[in-house]
């Protein structure tokens, strides 16, 4: 079985053109949306879908009859023919996402909650290796990147986190890792590199297998319990972040006197920041989980159902 793991190194402020370069790949991604949508009914009548591909590609660098010129090449110049390519596939998939969905709105006969098809989109690019990324001298926290300075596509130095690069050092040192993808969260940007292996699942018959059940609570985060397959509880731990729980609630607090007195319109910055309280509160839980399940030797993590559909109304509905 193959698992693939993730993980965003921060790029670290400088005097490097990112964001043109990421408004410039997000122009070429709807300017290509907007020309397939008009041509969808010829390219969606190619079933392959490396031929539909290719004649995408080959549309936008010529002129087609009964059509507009479409001449990407004068309105991108100079554009990476990788990043070109990944635009062009963003596209064709905004497209026939769009499409699929418009023949299912159709089909059900709904007057309400026809799709909407919008160009705008936020599309990241990924920094193909050699030729949109290059790895810095070994041992120094740094990289290359292929960026578009508002005149020309050239490399420039970029500055890595030290403490994400010794992550990576020392967990995934001699892993082959894919092309980094650029990611931005909370005003900062990352390269994120994903890696992948091959894993062996136990091969335990099911009924000699080790259980851990993790029930989720409200005044304990989880119960966890390891149990064999004919029920013998062998060993339970209740896994509790206080701490954590208690500067959530603080901030939940300070949110509710804060719309008591200026409205829920501006509040929208406090409750991103405990959005992320609560992510990462998450982390750990679940870390705290599989670690507990690995000292225990479980072969499975079972967790209960929980009915999220609906409204929950009553005091712990935030809970």
């Amino acid at each position: 079985m193959q698992t693939v793991s993730s993980y965003g190194v921060e790029i670290r402020k400088q005097n490097i053109p990112i964001r043109q370069t990421l408004e410039i790949y997000r122009q070429a991604v709807s300017y290509l949306t907007e020309i397939y949508e008009q041509v969808w009914a010829e390219l969606k009548m190619i079933p392959e879908a490396k031929k539909r591909f290719n004649a995408a590609e080959h549309l936008i660098h010529t002129t087609k009859k009964n059509h507009a010129h479409f001449d990407f090449d004068i309105r991108f110049p100079k554009m990476p023919s990788y990043l070109r390519r990944a635009a062009i596939q963003h596209a064709l998939g905004s497209v026939s996402s769009y499409e699929s969905r418009m023949e299912q709105w159709e089909a059900a006969g709904e007057l309400s909650g026809k799709p909407n098809f919008t160009c705008e989109n936020h599309a990241m690019p990924v920094f193909y290796r050699d030729v949109m990324y290059r790895e810095g001298t070994e041992g120094k926290d740094e990289a290359y990147l292929k960026l578009y300075d508002g005149h020309d596509w050239r490399w420039f130095r970029v500055c890595l986190s030290h403490t994400d690069m010794e992550y990576l050092r020392r967990n995934w040192y001699g892993k082959k890792a894919s092309a980094p993808a650029l990611e931005k969260r909370h005003h900062k940007y990352f390269l994120r590199f994903s890696y992948t292996e091959e894993v062996t699942l136990t091969q335990t018959p099911v009924k000699e297998q080790i259980i851990c059940s993790v029930d989720l609570g409200i005044n304990t985060d989880v119960v966890c319990t390891i149990m064999r397959a004919d029920g013998t509880v062998l060993g339970r731990k209740f896994i509790d972040f206080p701490s954590e729980k208690d500067r959530m609630y603080r901030t939940l607090g300070r949110i509710r006197r804060f719309q008591r007195e200026h409205g829920s319109a501006q509040a929208g910055g406090r409750w991103a920041y405990t959005r992320r309280l609560n992510i990462e509160l998450s982390r750990k839980i679940a870390g705290a989980v599989a670690e507990y399940a690995r000292e225990n030797h479980a072969d499975v993590i079972v967790f209960e159902y929980l009915e999220m559909n609906g409204k929950i109304s009553g005091s712990k509905r935030q809970k």
